[in-house]
């Protein structure tokens, strides 16, 4: 059953995103929201720094999304680094438990000013094809959203 907190939850979201992405600016990491992967999931953030270095942050902002939540680990193929990122109050106490991996998941906690790193992941690196394929799918996509922003309508240019 809907209760009244869960129709904030895509504000509170939205801005857990924007402290992260925030956070990752600061650290010449390049954020990119919303972003589909090979495999049909979709990442809530996905970051680059200058080294190539993939990181893909997974949002929640209640238990009951974190608990239902079986698909993350399909991100973990995709990335060098994986940060949860919540907001501020929340419940850290299932990110120590095995489901949610401490072993090698950061967690951040975030508002929308700002972000802090709470527990940093373990740097599982990529091989190099799939580095290669996800850097580009990342450039293409950053590339097709800016040109978006020119013309609504690019397919009117075909």
């Amino acid at each position: 059953m809907a209760t009244a907190s869960d129709s904030f939850e895509p504000m509170i979201a939205a801005d857990v995103a924007r402290g992260v992405a925030r956070l990752f600016l600061r650290a010449e990491m390049t954020p990119l929201p919303e972003v589909p992967l090979g495999n049909g999931r979709r990442a809530d953030i996905m970051a680059i720094d200058a080294r190539g270095c993939i990181t893909i942050v997974e949002i929640k902002v209640s238990r009951a999304d974190l608990l239902g939540d079986g698909k993350w680990p399909d991100y973990l193929d995709f990335c060098d680094r994986f940060f949860w990122a919540v907001p501020g109050g929340f419940d850290l106490s299932p990110f120590e438990t095995d489901p949610f991996r401490p072993d090698c998941c950061g967690l951040i906690v975030a508002d929308r000013y700002d972000a802090a790193i709470l527990r940093e992941p373990q740097h599982r690196p990529l091989s190099g094809a799939r580095r290669k394929a996800e850097t580009l799918r990342f450039a293409r996509r950053a590339a097709r959203r800016l040109w978006g922003d020119l013309d609504p309508f690019p397919e009117s240019c075909v």
